[in-house]
């Protein structure tokens, strides 16, 4: 029983991760890697992702290591996960709308204090992932193949 259990939990994140990841190639947060992490779950379970967790994994590093190539990169994807987390935290702050404000007050910051809390922890994240970044690609000098 606890094999079975154990089975639909780590499928149900892989899955979870999977979609997740998806959705942050083109929303904020580290896309691949989720993706990679889901595949690796699943892989436990099915061949298909088995197949597919070593390409994904290459282009997760090869676009870690790119995007610590040169100091700018650094600095935006550093600014851009700041700014980030600072929207996440006037979402969960919760002020009222401004007197500029064209539209009703309920539409202003949509999602409240849950929306604030996976901005501000998807900033966290790529903070996290630049560290690794930096002193994966740039410090240590791997190389991301």
């Amino acid at each position: 029983m606890k094999s079975a259990a154990r089975r639909i939990v780590l499928e149900t994140l892989g899955w979870i991760l999977v979609v997740a990841g998806i959705a942050a190639l083109v929303l904020p947060g580290p896309g691949l890697l989720m993706v990679f992490a889901g595949l690796a779950l699943l892989s436990q379970q099915y061949d298909w992702a088995e197949r597919r967790v070593e390409p994904v994994k290459e282009r997760a590093l090869k676009a870690a290591a790119e995007g610590v190539e040169t100091v700018p990169r650094i600095v935006m994807s550093v600014v851009f996960a700041l700014l980030l987390v600072a929207a996440g935290v006037l979402w969960i702050w919760g002020p009222a709308a401004p007197g500029w404000w064209p539209v009703d007050e309920s539409w202003w910051l949509l999602g409240g204090w849950g929306t604030g809390a996976t901005q501000v922890a998807s900033g966290l994240i790529a903070l996290a992932m630049i560290v690794y970044s930096v002193r994966r690609f740039r410090i240590r000098g791997d190389s991301p193949d």
